[in-house]
């Protein structure tokens, strides 16, 4: 095995009904409690303006984009988690995968992030690369990440602004790692369940692996 790669909890941990509920504060506590370095997280934006943190374009069958962030919350009147709070409360403990959903709230996106500078490493990832251009023209210094799971996306990932690639698991063969770093960027994937699996990826030199389990994740690799 190589060096460790970095350890992310993919939208801070999910999947079992014991854990916190994904794209919450507390599964990314969870998942830093656990050994992860860090989390991945999705944000949309609210007819607001708000970016809130969730997967789905719906949220208990409210649609975010049409709906108001204060009406995005549950009967004890808890709403959903903004990305201002992520960065403030984890950006100097974690390293921040921020996945932006849809198009639309790149400028407030830059603007959290120069209002809460995260002093660990961070990305702003998407599947978009429409997104990627209007991040890059905002801000030619921002870290960006392309996030892949087709084929024909896997043909354009070189022509894109990005320090990160982060290509689904099944896509990740070592030739690929070496040509990703060759290209002087790092290269992460998505997402591994498995302990055989992210060992051997990491034998090939993956720099980041993105799991729903971040104890597993840790627990593979805390002898490394």
């Amino acid at each position: 095995m190589t060096g460790k790669p970095l350890l992310l909890g993919h939208r801070g941990c999910r999947g079992r009904r014991a854990l916190p509920t994904e794209n919450s504060l507390p599964a990314f506590e969870y998942a830093l409690t656990e050994g992860c370095d860090g989390f991945e997280f999705d944000v949309r934006h609210t007819r607001d303006g708000f970016n809130v943190l969730w997967h789905d374009p719906d949220w208990q069958g409210i649609q975010i984009a049409a709906t108001d962030r204060m009406k995005l919350a549950d009967r004890s009147g808890v709403g959903l988690p903004l990305l201002e709070q992520v960065l403030e409360q984890f950006g100097q403990r974690a390293f921040l995968d921020v996945e932006l959903k849809v198009p639309g709230n790149e400028e407030s996106v830059i603007a959290a992030v120069r209002l809460h500078p995260p002093q660990n490493e961070f990305v702003v990832s998407t599947f978009y690369p429409e997104i990627l251009a209007t991040l890059h023209d905002l801000d030619a210094n921002l870290p960006l990440g392309f996030i892949c799971d087709r084929d024909k996306a896997m043909a354009v990932w070189r022509e894109m602004p990005i320090r990160v690639f982060l290509p689904q698991d099944s896509y990740v063969h070592p030739s690929l790692i070496d040509e990703v770093h060759a290209r002087c960027q790092q290269i992460m994937t998505w997402t591994v369940n498995d302990a055989s699996r992210m060992r051997e990826l990491a034998a090939w030199g993956i720099d980041g692996i993105i799991s729903d389990d971040p104890r597993l994740l840790y627990q593979t690799f805390q002898s490394a």
